[in-house]
């Protein structure tokens, strides 16, 4: 399953005027700018999934949903093989497979996520983000710098973190290698 920049643009100005939400007051409660937004809305800049977490939260649609165009059916149980997760790819250079992308009525949304190391981040301030909820991070390969607030970590090999994911936090892969770790949000 994949989905299309422009059709997902289409899909949250739909929703929008659907919920009678005037650009400005949609760009509040999502925290955007109305010149980002009005750049996604017409498909010519990418999103994060922080902003389409709380599009799909605002919108009280599925991620998947609002990515795809199709409702997740299953509701007993769902296996998405290794690589085959749903391609999310919207944070520079990031690369998320969401692994319940088929199951319906989630109250999480599970990511692998691939942090690529680049050596020009290193020592440059980490872009941070907020979304609703709670997110459990657990580091499956290589290292991590987490900022969270004003406190900044370091997380190896099989270490965990859970937060309140309405903090702002963000974070880059250290080490000289790329990090893939498992994300978790939760949603309130």
């Amino acid at each position: 399953m994949t989905y299309n920049i422009k059709e997902v643009a289409e899909r949250l100005k739909g929703l929008r005027e659907a919920c009678d939400l005037s650009m400005q007051s949609f760009c509040e409660k999502t925290g955007i700018s109305v010149e980002d937004y009005q750049k996604i809305e017409s498909g010519e800049k990418d999103f994060s999934v922080t902003f389409l977490y709380k599009c799909s939260e605002l919108f009280d649609v599925d991620l998947v949903e609002l990515l795809t165009g199709a409702a997740p059916r299953l509701s007993n149980y769902s296996i998405v093989r290794k690589g085959e997760g749903l391609p999310i790819e919207r944070r520079e250079r990031f690369a998320y497979q969401h692994l319940a992308y088929r199951f319906k009525d989630k109250k999480i949304e599970p990511l692998m996520v691939q942090a690529p190391y680049d050596e020009n981040e290193q020592d440059k301030p980490i872009r941070l983000s907020v979304h609703e909820g709670q997110e459990w991070d657990f580091i499956i390969k290589g290292s991590l710098k987490f900022v969270i607030g004003e406190h900044t970590e370091i997380l190896n090999e099989g270490d965990s973190l859970f937060y309140n994911s309405n903090q702002p936090h963000g974070m880059i892969a250290i080490g000289g290698s790329d990090c893939e770790f498992l994300a978790v949000l939760i949603k309130e």
